[in-house]
Formats: structure tokens, sequence, C-alpha cells
């Protein structure tokens, strides 16, 4: 009797053969249908996709991958008067179309608006929404909600929902509207995205910082968990409509709520822009950026002021709109500020709390040579010229390593710290030291606390975060 003993298994020889083809799409009566490579007949008669599909098989099977581009399209227009029947930008300034602009201006079928609009807004200007809305024909559902930052929650944005499906919008060309300020917009815009998964809506802010600031991107969202801006999706507006008329209505502390995201702006992108609010912000926080009856230069640093916060907004967000670029000069004032905002709520404002954390800072790119005294001593004294505060006593040295270790967390491993390096200019530094935190927060107090804190040593602050 004989015994065969295997020492291993036998296993098929497998090939690394991969066959890869490249798939364009093109459209011909109706259907897509897919056309290999890059020399596809020119003369097919139908119009193409920028998607592509990318096929790949082995003998282990077929993956397909999918490269579709996604093109957001949407208006930022500064119009005065948005309210007078006069003028049809509320209504129809989201349309980019000439033939179909003039065919609904001249079709007898009624257009049909559903409106959110913050109560305290709604208090102010919903007769004459009403009468503007009535003076066009429309049919409307005016939703006038309490949008503050205590209320700005998931349930306020289902409650917006369950009034849009009773109103029955068409998903395609009946845009939500909404107007007020920053977390109206919020709101609004998550719930938007979330109705029949995208729907159109338009943004009016009625505050100076939802004027440069939340208008103007494509983020929104609501707070959840205790933490801010949890929840939510980029989906920016097909328009936001921007009338500095508004303003006047504002009470002056959120004229300088607003100032505080201007001037985040000033320092890491635009030194002249810097010097206009250094000698002109006493003047636009008493005008409320109102220029009627003004003329010449006594005109000119509202609408300058407001363009260039706008222009350099723009620039920083139109590439970036997703953040799939981490490193974002517009979060400088957002590293510590969220945490401090949602602790103190509601006794700071936004602008204010990232006017202290941009306010830390300074101090901190003081410490690391970036900033001169002269510098540093300018800023600080831009920022109380615009009544925003500089310092806080709720902003402890637990709260700055807590806000930075979690910002660690959900930032690629790297603390993303936007720091000016002169007045106009800035760079994104991860190597900010816990000791030149330690020393720019001592001299922070020292220089700016109304009552100087109790400062634990370095050591022991450090031993309480980790722990």
């Amino acid at each position: 009797m004989s015994f065969t003993i295997k020492t291993h298994l036998e296993q098929p020889v497998q090939s690394n053969k991969v066959k890869k083809t490249e798939y364009n799409l093109i459209q011909v009566k109706g259907t897509w249908k897919r056309k290999v490579g890059k020399n596809f007949s020119q003369n097919l008669k139908g119009c193409g996709s920028a998607a592509k599909i990318y096929e790949s098989t082995t003998e282990q099977g077929t993956s397909w991958t999918v490269v579709s581009p996604i093109v957001f399209t949407y208006k930022v227009i500064q119009s005065q008067g948005l309210l007078d029947p006069s003028n049809d930008t509320l209504l129809l300034g989201h349309i980019r179309d000439p033939e179909q602009l003039e065919a609904i201006r001249s079709s007898t079928t009624p257009l049909r608006r559903f409106v959110v609009i913050d109560e305290i807004v709604y208090n102010l200007y919903g007769r004459q929404l009403i009468d503007y809305l009535q003076a066009f024909g429309a049919v409307y559902r005016i939703l006038p909600l309490p949008t503050t930052e205590e209320n700005k929650s998931m349930e306020l944005a289902m409650q917006i929902l369950e009034e849009v499906h009773k109103f029955s919008l068409d998903r395609r060309t009946e845009p939500i509207i909404a107007i007020g300020g920053g977390v109206c917009l919020d709101i609004v815009g998550l719930a938007a995205s979330l109705y029949r998964r995208r729907t159109p809506y338009i943004r009016v802010p009625t505050t100076l910082l939802s004027y440069v600031d939340a208008s103007v991107g494509a983020k929104n969202g609501v707070n959840f968990a205790d933490c801010k801006n949890k929840l939510g999706s980029y989906v920016p507006p097909v328009a936001a409509f921007l009338d500095s008329s508004f303003l006047q209505t504002v009470p002056q502390r959120h004229i300088s709520n607003g100032l505080a995201e201007i001037l985040k702006m000033a320092l890491m992108k635009h030194r002249g822009l810097f010097e206009l609010l250094e000698i002109h912000g006493r003047f636009l926080l008493d005008s409320k950026f109102q220029t009627q009856g003004l003329q010449g230069e006594d005109s000119e640093p509202a609408s300058v002021c407001t363009r260039l916060a706008i222009e350099t907004m723009l620039e920083e967000l139109a590439p970036n709109l997703w953040e799939d670029d981490l490193d974002r000069l517009v979060d400088f004032g957002h590293l510590i500020s969220p945490e401090l905002e949602m602790k103190v709520l509601p006794s700071l404002l936004h602008g204010e709390a990232v006017n202290i954390d941009m306010s830390y800072m300074v101090y901190v790119a003081r410490e690391r040579g970036f900033l001169t005294e002269k510098d540093k001593i300018r800023i600080i004294s831009c920022m109380v010229g615009l009544e925003l505060p500089v310092w806080h006593q709720d902003c402890t040295l637990a709260m700055v390593q807590k806000s930075l270790c979690e910002r660690l967390k959900h930032s690629g491993g790297f603390v993303r710290m936007p720091l000016p390096i002169g007045l106009g200019n800035a760079e994104i530094f991860n190597d900010t030291s816990d000791e030149t935190l330690y020393k720019a927060y001592v001299r922070w107090c020292d220089e700016l606390s109304t009552k100087p804190p109790h400062i634990p040593n370095r050591e022991h602050i450090i031993d309480v975060v980790d722990n």
C-alpha cells in the first residue's frame, strides 16, 4: 500500500492581463449610448456628455469606473429695491436663458413661489413682500420662522419641508426663496437640497454677515449634537440677490458682526481692504452701508468694501466649492470659534466669536514672527474700532487645545492653521508648536483681557486635554 502526501494545495495560475476600455456617452433620440474611445464618429447626430465610463476586465470579473463632472452655475447679483414691483429680479433674476425669460414674462400662467422668511424680517418687510408678489399676480406661500442659532436644527428644516410638500412645488421651475440672515439661508438651503434630492433655491441676505459670507457660497446645514453645522450639504443656490437697503433696519451690533467676516478676508487676501476698514470702518458702522443721498467719494467705501469682500471670498470658494482641498484661507477665525460660539450661545454672535478667534491667532502669528508688533497693534486697533470683541473669558486654553485636537481628527491628520504673514497676506501652517500656542495665549490674555484669568502651566493643560 502506498500513500501520496501533498505538501501544498495547487492553485490555478492567475493571469495578470487586464482589458481596459474607455467609453464616451452620446445621447441619440432620448437614450444614451456608449461609444468607444476618443475616436468615435463625429457624424453621430446627438449630444455628448462630459461623463465617461471606464471598463476593466480581468479573469476575476469586470469593474466600471464612472467619472461624471458636476458643474454648478449660480449668480450673485447686487440689486437695489428687490421688493420694488418695478424690479422683477426676485422672481426672475435667476433665469439665464434670454428666450426662456421672455417666454415667462409674456405667459399668462401665474408664477408660483414658496418663501421662507425670518420672522423678525417678516415683521419689518412682510407687507412689502406681499404687495410685491401680488403686483406680479404670483401664487405664493410665505412661511415666517424663528431662524436663530438656537433653533438651527433638523426639526426646523423638516417643518419647512412639510410646508413645501403641501404647496406642491415644481422641483425644477419654482425655486424656494429664503429671506433672512445666515441661519435662515443655511436651513432653507439644506431643506431644498433634500426635497426631491435637489430643489433650486434663492438666497436673499438681510444681514451684513450673510450678505458677504453665507449668501455667496455652496454650504448649508444645521446644528447637531451640540456642534455647529454638523449636518449639511454642498448645494449652491441658483442665485443670491444682494440688496444693501435691508441693512438699514439691522441693529448696529449686527453690522459689526458682519464686518468681522469682511476683516477676515482683508487680513487673508487684501491689504487695501484692511486699510479701507482702518480708515472708514467707523463710517461704515454708523451708516450701515447706506449710500442714499451720498455722492462721489462719500458713497465709495460701502460699495468698494462689499465688492472686495465678495470678490475675495468667491476667489477662494469657486475652485473649491466642495472643500476637496482642506487648505482653506477662509477658515481663518474658524478653528476655535465654533466651540466658543456653541458654548456661550446665545451671548456671542457668529462674527463676534470669529473675531475672538482671529484676535488670538494674530498673537500666534506675532509669536511666530509672521507679524511685526506694529502690524499686530494695527489689527487689534481696527477690531476695536469696528466694535468687535477681541477676548473672551470662556475662550480658555483648554478650549483652544480641545478645538485644535478636534480639528486634527477631521483634517487629514494636520491642524491646518491659516495665519497672516503681513497685512493682507496669509499662508496655511501645520507646524505650530504647543509652546507657541501657550506663549501667544498668555500674552493675549495679559494684553487684552478685562480681568486676567488663571492660566495653568503648559504641561498641565496638555495633560488635561490628552486625558
